[in-house]
């Protein structure tokens, strides 16, 4: 083999000098047939046989392959990664080097796109953000168990896009409130709020997209928007790209997250998880493009950002009548309210994790949200007991067998079974539970039990026994007396006393 400045040599003193093929081979000591070769090839560089040294992987080829074959078919969602598979290799043997796999993979998907006649994911502009600019925002489904069944969940994904500080938070739904739940959390675990949000044109925050970057954004989205104070960004169209950093986290997450989540018993417990493992992370990544890990740059960026205010009042409101059972219905389940607004409207306002009805401009009650993904039942009814107290004051004999009433404090029902044996009971029950209008719930409830222990569970004792907890009097000393009376002065069996009596009386 001869190298390029030798083929230089023998080109030019061939084509240029004129010299024979003898006098170029006396004077390089190459044969003869070896010039003749190379100037009949008119090559100006010389060209060498691929060299073929043998791999640690290539026992493993085909299974790789197989396996790259497999995962091109799953959803993106589903599919393991080189270092799942390297690991796997492993474990059947392979002693070689990660790298190795790496560029294995690499050849077989630019093979596989030749075949197909199909380019790559084609070429982009590198971006770049000042601190406290930006960060991004992306939704994403993934599973865990909570309170030991298998459940899907909608993902809310931020991305600072300078630091690289990333956060996660768990919903059963992707809707306004989750939405804004979503970002109050975030700015508080963020340590302050950007400049600039992106987003992509997801339901929630675009009502209809225009011609380039025009959007009509949601009533409820801007005026989050405006509370916290930063300009939202909508990409274009399917151009994911353009806020990449969040959409490889949502990658990233499930091989750091998602794989690896244990199970809870609740939806908390999981976000909770989350934020503790999320801000682990940013002490562990390594930043790349700045020296430090992602912690080390979200330290420094956090002087750029805008302190949080006030979180965003983030409710959906709807409008809702009440039924004559006192109860409003929403998402298949149904919800009691006070009995003096039976058959009116009133006002639902929907957050993330609780229903406030509100009406006349004061919050009428409030229930804890429940949200099934089964959507072949019948939904659950929520009831409050004290909602139909004004009921019972009409209708006392509903004590008896209303379904509010099955969820009494146990001290109530130990009283009701006592008093419905007497006549009159149930009149005398309802009187006794009207007492929590007027009063702390605990307090009558204490009352009761101190009546029950005395054994005079009466209306009129439990409110002898309440008000003196309320005024703050301690209860009456008992009062002792002994078996038998005794005289200080016994009396005599004398009749002659009479006598003396009787005199004594003529004489005065």
């Amino acid at each position: 083999m001869i190298d390029v400045a030798t083929l230089s040599v023998i080109r030019r003193w061939a084509l240029r000098e004129q010299l024979s093929i003898r006098e170029i081979a006396r004077c390089t000591g190459l044969s003869r047939n070896t010039i003749r070769k190379y100037l009949r090839s008119g090559e100006a560089e010389p060209h060498y046989a691929k060299r073929v040294s043998p791999s640690k992987l290539d026992p493993f080829a085909l299974k790789l392959a197989g396996w790259l074959k497999t995962e091109a078919g799953r959803s993106r969602k589903q599919r393991r990664t080189i270092k799942q598979m390297y690991v796997d290799l492993q474990a059947l043997g392979y002693g070689g080097s990660y790298n190795r796999v790496a560029a294995f993979a690499r050849l077989w998907h630019e093979q596989r796109l030749v075949a197909q006649q199909t380019t790559g994911r084609g070429t982009f502009v590198p971006l770049t953000f000042g601190p406290g600019e930006a960060f991004q925002f992306d939704w994403s489904e993934d599973w865990a168990v909570l309170a030991g069944v298998r459940t899907k969940l909608q993902v809310a994904h931020f991305k600072l896009s300078h630091s690289r500080a990333f956060y996660l938070r768990a919903y059963p739904l992707q809707t306004h409130e989750m939405l804004f739940d979503a970002h109050n959390h975030a700015f508080v675990v963020l340590g302050g709020v950007p400049r600039r949000g992106i987003y992509d044109n997801m339901r929630t925050a675009v009502d209809r997209v225009r011609r380039g970057k025009e959007r009509d954004v949601n009533a409820r989205f801007a005026a989050m928007v405006s509370h916290f104070l930063f300009e939202a960004e909508f990409c274009n169209p399917a151009s994911g790209w353009e806020k990449g950093q969040v959409e490889k986290n949502v990658r990233d997450a499930r091989h750091r997250l998602w794989q690896v989540v244990p199970p809870f018993p609740g939806l908390v417990e999981l976000n909770d998880w989350l934020q503790e493992r999320c801000v682990a992370l940013w002490h562990e990544i390594e930043h790349g493009k700045l020296p430090g890990t992602v912690a080390d740059v979200w330290a420094a960026e956090r002087a750029a950002l805008m302190p949080v205010p006030r979180p965003f009042d983030g409710f959906v409101e709807h409008t809702k009548r009440v039924s004559p059972t006192c109860l409003i219905h929403f998402e298949r389940n149904r919800y009691s309210v006070p009995a003096p607004f039976a058959n009116r409207p009133v006002s639902l306002r929907v957050y993330a994790d609780r229903l406030v009805i509100a009406a006349e401009g004061q919050i009428v009650c409030e229930h804890q949200r429940l949200i099934e993904r089964n959507h072949h039942g019948a939904g659950q009814t929520v009831y409050d007991w004290r909602h139909y107290l004004a009921v019972l004051q009409r209708k006392p004999g509903a004590l008896r067998n209303g379904a509010p009433f099955l969820e009494l404090p146990a001290a109530f029902k130990r009283l009701q079974a006592t008093l419905l044996k007497q006549p009159g009971g149930d009149r005398e029950m309802v009187e006794v539970l009207a007492l929590v209008l007027h009063h702390d719930e605990q307090a009558v409830l204490a009352a009761v039990e101190l009546a029950l222990e005395s054994g005079a569970a009466s209306k009129t004792h439990i409110l002898n026994v309440l008000h003196r907890l309320l005024d703050g009097k301690p209860a009456p000393a008992p009062v002792t007396s002994p078996q038998a009376l005794k005289l200080a002065v016994e009396p005599q069996a004398n009749v002659l006393r009479y006598d003396q009596l009787r005199e004594v009386r003529y004489a005065s």
